[in-house]
């Protein structure tokens, strides 16, 4: 939020972290975010066209990467060109690489000509599970956010938002269940939760 309502908001950002700390997902809030047309006290409207857009994956200015997968030059090249593209719709281009300690030492040259000098209009979210293997020279060009395994309180709070939102009857008992199966992972506990309805539909007690 401090970034968002800052008069000079970082284009590059780093998430670091364990898996399933939020990373991505927290990514995907900021590109919402800031791409808000009707932010209140920086959270979003949830209403507007663009916000619409990217909760339904339809907005082709959000560019997502998977580094583990795509981790060569090329791959950073192709990136590099959609940069300088204006973008189609929304007010920023947010490109979001996952994994990126898994590029190569070229691709990471080629990134880092990207963050040095960023086109107008681009936000970059470099998220990974392993920081230390980032040149130094990429590190020192990011905004560093370091994220943690969720605390029990916070996994509840997540998983309570949904229930709520989603008017789901779910026991105490099977919430502390899944908390404690998560191994402060959100993505764990999501997914399990996801299964969970998926199987035994929207009442949820341990003798279901």
């Amino acid at each position: 939020k401090s970034f968002v309502m800052a008069k000079e908001m970082p284009q590059s950002f780093l998430f670091s972290g364990p898996k399933g700390a939020g990373k991505t997902s927290a990514a995907r809030i900021l590109a919402k975010t800031i791409n808000c047309l009707d932010r209140v006290d920086g959270e979003t409207c949830g209403k507007c066209d663009n916000c619409l857009q990217i909760e339904q994956n339809k907005s082709i200015d959000i560019i997502e990467m998977d580094a583990a997968s795509n981790r060569g030059i090329e791959d950073v090249r192709s990136l590099k060109e959609r940069a300088y593209l204006s973008p189609s719709k929304l007010t920023y281009k947010v490109f979001i690489i996952d994994e990126v300690h898994m590029l190569t030492k070229d691709a990471f040259n080629a990134l880092l000509k990207l963050i040095e000098e960023p086109p107008k209009h681009t936000l970059f979210i470099l998220c990974t599970t392993d920081a230390e293997k980032i040149p130094d020279t990429v590190l020192s060009r990011l905004t560093r956010v370091d994220f943690k395994k969720g605390s029990s309180s916070e996994l509840k709070k997540s998983l309570n938002k949904i229930i709520v939102g989603e008017k789901l009857e779910v026991a105490d008992e099977v919430i502390d269940f899944l908390v404690q199966k998560s191994d402060g992972s959100f993505r764990n506990l999501h997914r399990d939760f996801n299964e969970m309805v998926l199987s035994l539909g929207k009442d949820i007690s341990l003798k279901t």
